[in-house]
């Protein structure tokens, strides 16, 4: 769903620049690129194709499980408070190398389909509405929340999915609702390198998001670019959308933000009257992304999938 992270695809070509922990420019005799760090030369280019969503329903579990299964797809996260979380749970323990982080979830946008926090409501009062459930925004929710009761959800949530048999490898807010703030973010790294999981983020975003260079540490993982769809691509240009963006990637370490499921009545069901991320919207990325067209561009143009895995490993190592 949309985050302050969001970037047009000519904003994601745009070269970039490290900027080390006292948010000075690093040199670059004194960092190695993410890329090297990975073992990998410094001209590769390196992709994560990454589903949201998982738990939320039945239609994004089974497409996603689909699309793992095509290789095509290489990581997902799992919003814990959702009603179909322990069919991907399950789906988890009996594939213990399925790449599947947590899409750390304080919100809940849909008008019919709705939910609450994870924890019981009188411990996190700050984070739900007048009905008992999360605030349908990333915005609200931000300015609503206190922080002491955002960190004691998200411990709560890692806890239940490991508690679930589910073993994250990353982490990352669903709807953006941690990167709102510096006290959001600020906590929101403290849990991740407590749990030794890398958090979403890359050097695109040090321009929205002013305070992060001086939150960083060495050790940190920051990619290099971000890339999701915007509702202003119209379905008949979906794919060449993607395509493009493929044709384009420059070195580093990418990741492709996607949203799968099928365009069935659970979905239309739970997304109405909202088309953005909609039904249609996740069967057209189920569609590309499992699509010989995609399969051929990253062969064309000689991009390596990676996953959350791998970079976790930089973490877990130390």
């Amino acid at each position: 769903m949309l985050t302050p992270y969001r970037l047009s695809l000519s904003a994601m070509l745009l070269i970039t620049v490290f900027y080390g922990s006292n948010g000075q420019q690093a040199t670059p005799s004194s960092t190695k690129s993410l890329v090297e760090r990975l073992g990998y030369p410094a001209n590769a280019k390196l992709l994560i194709v990454h589903a949201d969503d998982l738990g939320m329903a039945h239609s994004i579990n089974d497409a996603t499980v689909k699309a793992f299964a095509s290789g095509l797809v290489s990581s997902a996260s799992i919003m814990i408070p959702c009603s179909w979380v322990p069919e991907i749970a399950d789906y988890a323990r009996k594939n213990p190398n399925a790449d599947l982080g947590l899409h750390l979830t304080l919100t809940s946008e849909w008008k019919l389909y709705r939910w609450g926090p994870f924890s019981d409501r009188s411990r996190v009062p700050s984070l739900v509405d007048e009905h008992g459930f999360l605030f349908p925004t990333e915005r609200e929710a931000a300015a609503r929340a206190k922080v002491e009761e955002v960190e004691f959800e998200i411990r709560s949530q890692i806890e239940r999915a490991r508690k679930l048999g589910i073993t994250p490898t990353h982490l990352d807010s669903h709807m953006g609702t941690l990167y709102q703030s510096k006290e959001l973010f600020e906590m929101f790294l403290k849990v991740s390198r407590e749990n030794k999981l890398p958090v979403r983020m890359s050097k695109e975003m040090f321009g929205s998001m002013p305070f992060l260079p001086a939150l960083l540490k060495p050790e940190d993982v920051v990619l290099d670019h971000i890339v999701t769809i915007d509702p202003e691509v119209t379905a008949a240009d979906w794919s060449k959308f993607y395509t493009n963006a493929l044709s384009q990637l420059t070195p580093g370490v990418t990741e492709f933000v996607i949203h799968l499921a099928h365009d069935d009545e659970e979905m239309q069901g739970m997304t109405f009257e909202h088309p953005n991320w909609g039904a249609a919207w996740r069967q057209r990325d189920f569609e590309f992304f499992t699509s010989d067209t995609f399969r051929k561009s990253l062969d064309e143009n000689q991009i390596k999938l990676i996953t959350w895995r791998d970079l976790q490993k930089l973490l877990v190592s130390k």
